[in-house]
């Protein structure tokens, strides 16, 4: 996993309308909180997504643009995004999976967890884990994002 105060790669990734998603393209503008699912398939990480979409108007009033990321390809993305009604950006791999880029790769189990990015492309918070009742730090997250707020 991309270590606390480093420059994150410029990895290109597909959205579910068949959109490249640039890292890059939030530089300058806006920070970027990624949520890594284990899977689409995964009830307690959808759970945290649901979290995620519900404080979306939040984080975007601090600044903040959240991109889920799947393991699955962009059809599956699509229609899972589709099925749960969701705003939220849901990005799935070109050449590999938005984990792989990330560290998170598939080990016994695809690992979940979150990472946010400053508008300079330096990570400010990582948080990972296999399971995914462990991967979601919400209270760690608002932290993190108070914490842009100041450094801002």
């Amino acid at each position: 996993m991309l270590e606390i105060g480093s420059t994150v790669p410029d990895v290109a990734w597909e959205d579910t309308t068949g959109q490249v998603v640039r890292l890059s393209e939030f530089r300058g503008t806006a920070s970027v909180l990624i949520y890594f699912m284990r899977s689409t398939t995964c009830p307690v990480c959808a759970g945290h997504v649901k979290d995620l979409a519900a404080r979306s108007e939040e984080l975007a009033a601090a600044g903040v643009r959240v991109l889920v990321a799947v393991p699955e390809c962009r059809v599956e993305a699509k229609a899972w995004r589709a099925k749960r009604g969701l705003s939220l950006r849901v990005v799935s791999g070109g050449d590999g999976t938005p984990h792989e880029a990330f560290g998170l790769a598939k080990k016994m189990l695809q690992q979940s967890g979150s990472v946010l990015i400053d508008r300079d492309g330096v990570v400010r918070y990582a948080h990972a884990a296999t399971m995914p009742t462990s991967a979601y730090d919400k209270k760690g997250i608002a932290k993190a994002v108070e914490e842009l707020a100041r450094v801002r």
